[in-house]
């Protein structure tokens, strides 16, 4: 479908893709990720021909459509959500535009007729018709409500937008779907439907996430851009964490056992170079070295960092508390006599359907809003602050990054506040920028360093993880475990909500239900996987119509047909049983010869007069890669096929 082969690609002097290969097929499901600046959008960019390469090549499958969901700012027309959702090509919407202004003149002769008849059947011969149902079902699922599908979509947020632009591509259904974050724009209960309609997608998907619960929900292969290369593994993004684990320790068994064969030699080269009699020698050895294809040393480029952070008095057992408020936009009534109260260290998440209330209720517990009617209470000695991404009016602008970051009360030094940053995305020469040249998503992090350097004992946080990569989400999280005070946030990214809740807070219609439990414990009292993602996925099957109830609860004689089908069925079973047996002993077998040659090489490894053998440490590196690879591949394989081993031997396989 997709080829990907010697590409090459540099800015100024920044070599990001060194000969990279990559092969996308049907089906596929693959998670892109790296750290930011590792050229993510930019291998989109070349595969969407809005860039070219250096050098090698990027070829399509003749016919293949591909679907691009940017990351920001898609446009927004003078068209309709629904028009929008529907728009798949040029054609289909100038023939909704003349349907539209047909229906409009309301014309009534016959040669105008005549071209509504020609319209009507065009739209049926596109299948439009269908078209229409399906948008609303997937703009239903994205949390678009029906009085919204004949707005126009200038109208709406550049979120709402983004979502109705993901309609349309899911509405055309492309061979290669590309997503870049399409997560960002959805809260949380969109996301899951959008996460269970994917599973179903009949395209392949070539994705850029931070959310890793997403990823793993989601994808069959993680690609991994590295020191300018693309490495893919096999498996969600848990199993590429423990795959690149298990490659970074081989590669740097690899580059040891290399570093001391070079070692060796120069010894050799260093003590006998001056001596006529070994001259020779000594060159010969150094030439050995220059001709060695070097290892490079692995790093770990997004490694979590452990700090400290500054710590919040401590406040009184009773928080914050709401009595009977009551709260509406205009004629919009949000919450009539809602209470709520939270206590000291508690981690509280807010979820439930998008436009139910959850920030509203966040800046009515921050202050932010006037209540017009009813109490809000802070408890003793509370200090609350409120993060929102799009509050940064706290910051100077005339400033620099730095110096935004290091006006704070509390005692730290610059390196500590450098290395805060750097884990929210300011590294290098970006702690200079001026706060008026930031971008939002930049000034947005710039206000989370501030409000992490000097933390209130109630913190209040609306979607904090928009804009981080994966290492800045893991900083965090590790900021907010270590947090002494009360946390009260809003997030769509599951795993850090997995990582802090430990209570969980549905709001819905205006009102409040608390569960006194983690996101999973939520979860399962609720079984909120979201039936409208079901309905709009298909998953939803119709109820099987009930069997008679048979006289006397006695089963009907079997027929000559049924009683041989159901002895093909049992023979089929018992050479399926046949066949696994067979694969797994295979497989055991292969284990072990691999486990005792990896045993034997390593071994090999550890004698001094390996090293005394030109290119033979080399020869015995690259067949214990070999070994450990083929291990890293062929356990898996052997435990699936001993599972289902295991299932066909359970009673139930074999209609006993």
């Amino acid at each position: 479908m997709l080829t990907i082969s010697g590409v090459e690609k540099s800015f100024s002097g920044r070599t990001l893709f060194k000969d990279v290969a990559l092969q996308v097929n049907r089906g596929d499901r693959i998670g892109l990720v790296g750290p930011n600046g590792a050229g993510k959008s930019t291998l989109f960019s070349l595969i969407l021909r809005t860039d070219q390469p250096d050098e090698g090549d990027i070829t399509f499958q003749r016919g293949i459509k591909v679907g691009f969901l940017p990351q920001e700012s898609a446009p927004a027309g003078a068209e309709t959500v629904l028009e929008l959702a529907t728009a798949i090509t040029p054609e289909v919407a100038e023939l909704q535009k003349q349907m539209k202004a047909w229906e409009a003149d309301h014309l009534a002769e016959v040669e105008h007729q005549d071209m509504h008849d020609d319209l009507h059947g065009r739209y049926e011969e596109l299948g439009l018709y269908q078209l229409d149902a399906k948008a609303k079902q997937i703009l239903s699922g994205l949390g678009f409500r029906e009085k919204d599908f004949n707005r126009p979509a200038r109208e709406m947020s550049g979120g709402w937008v983004m979502r109705a632009h993901l309609a349309r591509l899911l509405v055309q259904e492309p061979d290669l779907l590309m997503l870049d974050e399409p997560t960002n724009h959805l809260d949380l209960e969109a996301l899951i439907w959008f996460q269970e309609y994917l599973k179903q997608y009949p395209g392949a998907i070539l994705l850029i996430s931070h959310d890793r619960e997403f990823l793993n929900q989601l994808v069959d292969s993680i690609v991994e851009i590295r020191q300018s290369l693309l490495l893919r593994y096999s498996g969600n993004y848990e199993d590429y964490l423990l795959q690149r684990e298990a490659h970074e320790v081989k590669m740097l068994a690899a580059y040891k056992n290399q570093q001391r064969e070079i070692a060796h030699l120069m010894d050799f080269v260093n003590r006998f170079r001056a001596k006529n009699t070994k001259a020779a020698q000594a060159q010969s050895k150094l030439k050995q070295i220059e001709r060695m294809e070097k290892i490079e040393a692995p790093t770990s480029e997004d490694r979590r960092i452990n700090f400290s952070f500054p710590q919040p008095i401590r406040s009184g057992l009773k928080v914050i508390t709401l009595t009977g408020v009551h709260f509406a936009y205009g004629a919009n009534v949000v919450y009539s006599g809602v209470d709520f109260q939270a206590e000291r260290d508690q981690r509280t998440v807010l979820v439930g359907p998008n436009g139910a209330g959850k920030s509203t209720l966040l800046k009515l517990l921050a202050g932010a809003l006037t209540i017009p009617q009813g109490v809000r209470e802070l408890g003793h000695n509370v200090k609350c602050g409120y993060y929102s991404q799009y509050r940064v009016e706290m910051l100077r602008p005339e400033r620099t990054v730095l110096e935004e970051a290091l006006d704070t009360p509390q005692r730290i030094t610059e390196q500590f506040v450098r290395t805060v940053l750097g884990c929210f995305l300011f590294r290098g020469d970006d702690v200079f920028k001026r706060v008026s040249v930031l971008s939002g998503g930049e000034k947005s992090r710039l206000a989370l360093v501030k409000l992490l350097l000097d933390p209130p004992n109630l913190l209040l946080m609306d979607e904090p993880t928009t804009h981080l990569d994966m290492a800045s989400i893991d900083a965090l999280v590790g900021a907010l475990k270590q947090f002494a005070g009360t946390l009260i946030f809003i997030s769509h990214d599951v795993y850090f909500i997995r990582a802090l809740a430990g209570h969980v807070v549905h709001v819905n219609a205006g009102k409040l239900t608390h569960y006194a439990g983690d996101y999973q414990y939520y979860l399962d009292k609720t079984a909120a996987t979201s039936e409208r993602a079901a309905l709009t996925a298909g998953a939803i099957k119709e109820e099987a119509p009930r069997a008679p109830a048979r006289a006397e609860n006695k089963a009907p004689a079997k027929t000559k047909e049924q009683k041989r089908l159901e002895a093909e069925q049992r023979q089929a079973i018992a050479r399926a049983r046949k066949e696994q047996q067979q694969l797994v002993t295979s497989l055991e077998k292969e284990i072990t010869s691999l486990e005792k040659k990896q045993a034997e090489l390593s071994a090999e490894l550890e004698k001094p007069d390996t090293y005394h053998q030109p290119g033979r440490a080399m020869t015995i590196n690259r067949e214990l890669i070999y070994v450990q690879e083929r291990l890293a591949e062929i356990v898996p394989e052997w435990e699936a096929a001993a599972q289902r081993m295991t299932a066909l031997n359970e009673p139930s396989s074999g209609g006993e």
